[in-house]
């Protein structure tokens, strides 16, 4: 999309500046095409000169836009939106890159060349958070000044591993945080711009970051002194979560690794985590993680099944609406990876992958991945089993940004 508005600007069919960043989403209610975008609204408010309504933005645009291989339709809704309906094989291109990429899918270089230091108050949920924090921020491409202090703070030997150092440099301009992690300094950065744009484009972004966005400090009293304020502008990021009372060491024999971080990281930072054993450890579909986990174990399943009869999954035509719903909610992973490490928010990629496991069962149960009966295996089960096993690519990777295992069998 943002490709798009360039080439009009520099064809001159637009007279706009470009954005840094343009939002493109599913839309809020079926019918509306695979996906979103109000970048005409904002280009029409900021046209130098053209006096184009976002109506007249959006005709540009979609012009554009049809030319684009694996675009099927561009329909405009409203005073300017651009619905987008991708064709059959852009959703098959799609499943193949997440197969193709596996653990790496995802991954994006939306805090490339920022510096990452986290502050928080050592108390059970803050470590949690912030570990799962670090994490979002090196899937993100954000920097940290020892990889192998960082490691520490990812969990590989467990939760508690952090020890706070707070500090901060306050004057008009910004703020600037840090951590100690293992007695190693971790640095980091987060750029005004980027914070700025995260918080336009990010629906969920909350009001205390927000305000936490709008203040602003000079990066060079968190560096050398030297560094050009004008280039390198950064926020202060302080883990701030309702925490629980216990301490971790008491926790964790209740619920297990798993359970625990996962009912500290889903509640939004203002809400009670429920720490509840027999919620937390059903194995029931009405216990979101129990869901999650169990949705990527059907997914292996599947492909040992898929194996067992001779079935390769090989990416096909995707029509039906369950297939088509689940596609598109395996491509917004990458997005949802970005703006959950801008907004130093894991809730959202828990959300998220609650999301994907529910559109999982019901593609699951809507086009069934394996010949049923006596029937012979068709194409169409290797296009379902390579679906399949995009799906659990990305509910792996994400419950692993949340330090949380995705067994093969449950």
């Amino acid at each position: 999309m943002l490709r798009t508005v360039r080439r009009a600007v520099e064809a001159d069919e637009l007279r706009v500046a470009v954005p840094e960043r343009v939002v493109v989403q599913s839309p809020p209610w079926p019918g509306c095409g695979d996906y979103a975008t109000n970048v005409a609204l904002r280009l029409a408010g900021g046209a130098r000169g053209d006096g184009l309504a976002p109506r007249d933005v959006a005709e540009v645009l979609r012009r554009r836009l049809l030319r684009e291989p694996g675009i099927r339709g561009v329909d405009i809704a409203g005073p300017g939106f651009l619905n987008i309906t991708l064709s059959g094989d852009s959703h098959a291109r799609l499943v193949e890159l997440i197969r193709e990429r596996g653990a790496d899918y995802g991954r994006n270089q939306g805090l490339d060349g920022h510096r990452l230091r986290i502050t928080h108050d050592g108390r059970a949920r803050a470590v949690v958070v912030g570990e799962a924090v670090c994490r979002l921020a090196l899937a993100s491409g954000a920097r940290v000044d020892d990889p192998a202090d960082s490691d520490a703070v990812m969990g590989d030997r467990g939760m508690g591993d952090v020890a706070v150092d707070s500090t901060a440099v306050v004057d008009s301009t910004a703020v600037v945080y840090s951590a100690v992690v293992d007695g190693a300094a971790v640095a980091s950065a987060t750029s005004a711009s980027a914070a700025t744009n995260a918080s336009a484009t990010s629906a969920s972004a909350t009001s205390a970051s927000a305000a936490t966005n709008a203040s602003a400090t000079s990066a060079s009293a968190a560096t050398s002194g030297s560094a050009d304020p004008h280039r390198l502008r950064v926020h202060r990021v302080h883990v701030h979560v309702r925490d629980v009372a216990a301490p971790l060491h008491e926790l964790l024999p209740l619920l297990g690794e798993d359970a625990l971080r996962w009912a500290l990281l889903r509640p939004a930072p203002h809400d009670v985590p429920d720490l509840d054993p027999a919620r937390l450890l059903a194995q029931r579909e009405s216990n979101p993680l129990f869901r999650v986990r169990y949705a990527h174990s059907r997914t292996r399943a599947l492909l040992r099944n898929g194996r067992d009869l001779g079935i390769e999954p090989l990416a096909g035509d995707y029509e039906h609406p369950a297939e088509t719903g689940l596609a598109q909610a395996l491509a917004d992973y990458p997005r949802i990876v970005e703006a959950a490490a801008r907004d130093r928010g894991p809730d959202r990629v828990a959300r998220y992958l609650e999301a994907v496991a529910d559109a999982y069962f019901r593609c699951h149960d809507a086009c069934p991945a394996l010949p049923c009966g006596e029937q012979k295996p068709l194409a169409v089960h290797r296009s379902r089993l390579a679906l399949a096993d995009a799906a659990g690519t990305v509910l792996a990777n994400g419950l692993h940004l949340l330090g949380i295992s995705a067994p093969a069998h449950l």
